[in-house]
């Protein structure tokens, strides 16, 4: 009866409090956040708080970085000042879509352009290391880059980026600058040489890669937001053209993801929301290229719908449904992407503009990351599956699948070397996502499966210029670069990092070496 009377005094005491409020979030937000990460949204000192941009960084795991601030950035801790429902409601205050697509168009990225005022061009290296055997190394851990010398793994410099770097960094055809670029638009230019920023603009609100030109005079950034390709000098970050995406029915378009095609002289461009396939022209004398039909009604006469040409000219591909991800044959005439369901490839010719053949590759391949090699004296390429635990192996030349090879689960990355006998294939998904298979390109047979460190993600291999070593990311915040003897698969050297992912030799990608994603 006490209890019961206690109960009772709690309940009438509770009622006549009065409510607490939910908590405002648009009201916090202005409060906590917009001087760094701007009113929009979209990004200031701090990087860009929309769900295009966050990635991955949802619920509990940015509830987290609201309360305890990131190490090593401006990001302060506001576990204390913020009630954890307060807390709760800005991670899903962010996390929730705009209202309406912004512009950001030539005068914006413009306004945004920074260069470094005392940068000045060292004549040669300012260090004695080769290099074209320098090879960059993105930490995702604190959003940084370590410049490592290719033969004695020593760090030369390690450089700040803009928030979370997306899609492998370019360098210029003579490997002395590398452009960086981040899921919130920014690009970064640094000289490799000098060791230095040279400058950085915003091409993009949230963007997906950028390629390189085949003469390095032109830089392609990918936008999601606003839906539109951001082609940049490389000479001083300039806007030479920002370029609508718009399908031929009428439909805005968010670009995939953009690729060089150094052959063709032109950028390829995968759109997300239109069944077509771009090609942008980076030479002056391309084209003319036409939209609709073409009739000559006699010599010197022609009547054509909508053509494009020289620099800068659109060529449009259709295809059946919008592909993504694509993978190149090394001399460019073909292309596989990836069908929207993720169960096929399609094979694309580039130089007819038509589809050519459908591919069986169940389980979302990860055609970005597939590599080619010689094998039993056929040109093959293999891609890893990201729902799948295996490996599709296919004849370049007659577009059949030659083996699936088993694997101990979905992996990310492929790389191999030319001079090496090996593929190297990590298994990025699942439980087994602390092994790294080594693949005899002859055979297509697993000779070893590496285990570095038990319950740690092991990934992406990157090897030195002359392919007597592989190197290998502990992809976690207290991570490593392990470096193998790509001959014996012993572990010569562990470098600490934080949280490595990708890792990128310059002469390697510039030659567009055997067995590199391209």
């Amino acid at each position: 009866m006490i209890r019961s009377i206690v109960s009772c005094s709690l309940l009438a005491l509770a009622a006549a409090l009065p409510a607490r409020a939910e908590p405002d979030a648009p009201a916090l937000y202005a409060e906590h956040c917009a001087a760094c990460h701007a009113e929009s949204r979209l990004g200031g000192t701090g990087p860009a708080l929309i769900p295009e941009t966050l990635g991955r960084m949802r619920g509990l795991v940015l509830e987290d970085v609201i309360a305890h601030g990131r190490p090593a950035t401006q990001m302060p801790a506001f576990d204390g000042l913020l009630a954890p429902d307060e807390i709760a409601a800005l991670a899903a205050f962010v996390n929730t879509p705009l209202a309406t697509v912004p512009a950001w168009g030539p005068q914006d990225i413009a306004a945004s352009r920074e260069m470094v005022a005392d940068y000045t061009p060292a004549a040669a290296p300012t260090f004695d290391a080769d290099p074209m055997n320098i090879t960059l190394v993105v930490e995702t851990g604190d959003h940084h880059v370590s410049v490592l010398d290719g033969d004695t793994f020593e760090t030369l410099d390690r450089f700040a980026t803009p928030f979370a770097v997306h899609g492998g960094p370019k360098y210029s055809p003579d490997g002395r600058f590398v452009f960086v670029m981040s899921r919130d638009g920014w690009v970064q230019k640094y000289d490799v040489w000098s060791l230095t920023e040279v400058g950085r603009v915003r091409a993009g609100l949230n963007s997906r890669n950028i390629a390189m030109s085949h003469d390095g005079k032109w830089l392609a950034v990918a936008n999601y937001l606003p839906m539109t390709l951001t082609i940049l000098s490389t000479d001083d970050l300039s806007v030479a053209r920002v370029i609508d995406i718009v399908g031929r029915n009428g439909t805005a378009s968010r670009v995939s993801a953009v690729y060089q095609a150094p052959q063709r002289r032109s950028f390829i461009l995968a759109l997300k929301d239109a069944p077509e396939i771009w090609e942008i022209a980076t030479s002056e004398d391309a084209g003319p290229f036409h939209d609709g039909f073409v009739h000559s009604h006699e010599a010197g006469m022609k009547e054509a719908l909508g053509a494009e040409q020289g620099l800068f000219a659109r060529r449009r591909i259709i295809v059946a449904e919008p592909l993504d991800d694509f993978f190149f044959t090394p001399d460019y005439r073909n292309l596989i992407g990836a069908s929207r369901d993720g169960e096929r490839g399609v094979v694309v010719n580039l130089v007819v503009g038509r589809e050519i053949a459908d591919l069986p590759l169940p389980g979302m391949p990860h055609l970005g990351s597939g590599i080619t090699w010689t094998s039993q004296g056929r040109r093959v390429m293999a891609t890893p599956h990201l729902k799948e635990g295996k490996l599709s192996v296919i004849d370049i030349d007659s577009w059949q699948l030659v083996k699936t090879i088993e694997t101990a689960g979905p992996g990310f990355f492929l790389r191999s070397h030319e001079t090496s006998p090996y593929v190297w294939a990590d298994v990025f998904f699942g439980p087994n996502r602390d092994v790294m298979h080594v693949i005899d390109k002859e055979s297509l047979e697993i000779v070893a499966t590496l285990r570095p460190q038990d319950g740690a993600t092991v990934a992406h291999t990157e090897f030195t210029r002359d392919g007597r070593h592989a190197l290998v990311s502990i992809w976690e915040e207290d991570g490593a670069v392990i470096v193998y003897d790509a001959a014996t698969l012993q572990e010569v050297r562990r470098l600490p990092m934080r949280k490595p992912s990708g890792k990128y030799n310059v002469w390697n990608k510039i030659s567009f070496s055997d067995g590199t994603s391209h």
